[in-house]
């Protein structure tokens, strides 16, 4: 890519990102970003095939991000898992608050996702987290349960709705603009409120 395509280009990015900021992908103009880079709308087609793409090339960083550390963090709690009949005390891996400085350093990106992505195919971004806490977490249980620890019988549906419910109040500081002292308040709050509950519930 030449100087000026690479000019272009940043300028291009900056410029839908301030579009989808203000009016969420379906109703951001491809006419205003070319407007607001200074080029022609046919000018925007040599960097991206589509509004589509140009959305996704601006919050996939963010979701690379986001499963990196998710992954990460799963890795952690699966090699620490008790050898069979040997005792166990659950202990969290501080999440809350390493999830939520990662959500911060891409905060406009994560805004994107969060509130601005309906007709793309990450308006169910948070609904796809959800469900991989949930598998995740049955797949930690049941090995809990293989080591010969003891856990609580619950309810499919009522997991499911407190699942959901965690993973909407990750996200609870971004969708009410906390600055990122105000967030990492709340996700200290969040651990202290979580995690003796989920011990309870489950019975670890």
């Amino acid at each position: 890519m030449s100087r000026d395509k690479t000019e272009s280009h940043k300028r291009i990015v900056k410029a839908a990102k301030r579009e989808f900021l203000d009016y969420g992908y379906n109703d951001a103009s491809l006419r205003r970003i070319a407007a607001k880079a200074g080029i022609q709308v046919g000018g925007l087609y040599k960097h991206f095939a589509n509004k589509q793409e140009m959305f996704e090339s601006l919050v996939s960083p963010a979701i690379k991000a986001f499963y990196d550390i998710y992954h990460e963090i799963e890795k952690e709690y699966f090699n620490e898992l008790p050898a069979a009949d040997s005792g166990f005390e659950w202990e969290g891996k501080d999440e809350t608050t390493r999830v939520m400085e990662l959500i911060y350093d891409h905060f406009d990106e994560f805004k994107l996702l969060i509130l601005k992505s309906d007709g793309t195919r990450y308006e169910d971004f948070k609904h796809k987290i959800a469900k991989a806490e949930e598998d995740v977490t049955l797949r930690y249980l049941n090995k809990l349960k293989e080591a010969g620890c003891k856990v609580k019988d619950f309810d499919m549906m009522e997991f499911h709705l407190l699942t959901t419910s965690y993973v909407e109040a990750f996200f609870q500081p971004l969708i009410h603009d906390l600055d990122i002292e105000q967030a990492m308040h709340y996700a200290l709050t969040l651990e202290e409120f979580y995690q003796p509950a989920w011990k309870s519930w489950l019975g670890i």
